[in-house]
């Protein structure tokens, strides 16, 4: 992997330092960019969720070999892993590789590990475009993420994902709030329970909400019909001074456990951090600029490696935690819950 972050670092330069330790404090502001808008506050906050959280270490059991696998929207996942939606490689990550480069290294590199990868959607359109084309070539291996867009533009797009071959989708309506796109004509807006349940029912595919930070959104979601959430708050990307998405999974999952399915991004690292999200009640976790860097410094063979490393992490995690089964961990592997 040292060789895939040099590679990284040199393509993402101006864009992403490629860290030692992905935190949020080299990057503050640089949005565009992989940083965290203003101060990077909420950036940090997942980062920060994340480290206050310590295992009981136990060890006198019988778990030699722990079960990673995950079922997840009727997908079978080798690690209870997915690659978060970003898309943007020309203004985010440098332009070092091409948008399709990107998103296939994703897409395949996650198919190969038996995983799955997600695209996403902006301005122009060849985010979103190149997304859907990769995945239909993946025979619908993977899941597209549109952005709330005002119902013309959100509806053509929609239909588009159809044509993908896609059976899961998705919406980061954490992007809401993106007055970029609005100055640009490409309105996005918050949506009511009553408008989520329209665009619910009018796809075909399982349907994803990205973006729940409070428990009245996730009570929100499951009226919808929304087949599963993400607790995230977009990477730290959209709104300065929120929590870490840690900090309030476990309020979350307690009100909405068993009604929904429960995924959680931010601030991810290790698969030590997979599973304290895992343990805080999510079913499975994205995530993202690791993912990226990954994917920029070594293409489809850079990401494959990375999902080896978060698979060796999380199986010496679950030794050393004593958990036998990603399906079934119980907070009580955690410190003080």
């Amino acid at each position: 992997m040292q060789e895939i972050y040099e590679t990284a670092k040199d393509l993402m330069k101006g864009y992403c330092r490629v860290c030692k330790e992905c935190n949020g404090n080299a990057c503050v502001g640089e949005v565009p960019g992989m940083g965290g808008l203003g101060t990077a506050s909420s950036f940090k906050a997942n980062i920060n969720a994340l480290k206050r959280i310590n295992f009981n270490m136990r060890l006198v059991h019988d778990v030699l070999e722990p079960d990673t696998m995950v079922s997840v929207l009727g997908k079978e996942l080798s690690i209870p892993v997915l690659a978060a939606p970003i898309g943007g490689v020309s203004f985010n990550m440098g332009g070092g590789i091409s948008e399709e480069a990107y998103i296939k290294s994703i897409i395949f590199g996650c198919r190969e590990k038996g995983i799955i990868g997600c695209t996403g959607d902006g301005v122009p359109d060849f985010i979103h475009e190149t997304g859907l084309s990769v995945i239909k070539e993946a025979d619908g291996h993977g899941i597209p993420f549109v952005k709330p867009w005002a119902d013309q533009e959100l509806f053509e797009k929609l239909d588009k994902v159809k044509e993908s071959g896609a059976d899961i989708m998705g919406m980061d309506i954490d992007a809401a709030g993106l007055i970029t796109l609005k100055k640009m004509g490409r309105p996005v807006s918050p949506k009511t329970v009553e408008k989520l349940g329209q665009i619910v029912k009018s796809v075909s595919a399982k349907f994803i909400l990205k973006g729940v930070m409070t428990i009245d959104d996730a009570l929100f979601a499951v009226d919808a019909g929304a087949d599963a959430i993400v607790v995230s708050n977009h990477g730290g990307r959209v709104l300065d001074f929120t929590p870490g998405a840690a900090t309030v999974l476990s309020d979350i999952c307690d009100a909405v456990k068993g009604k929904i399915t429960i995924l959680a991004d931010g601030g991810v690292r290790t698969g030590g951090d997979v599973l304290k999200l895992l343990a805080l009640g999510a079913d499975a976790v994205m995530i993202g600029r690791p993912f990226s860097v990954a994917a920029v410094g070594g293409l489809q063979e850079g990401v494959e490696l990375y999902i080896d490393k978060i698979r060796t992490e999380l199986e010496q995690a679950m030794v050393l935690t004593g958990v036998s089964k990603a399906c079934d961990v119980s907070r009580t592997i955690l410190h003080g819950f």
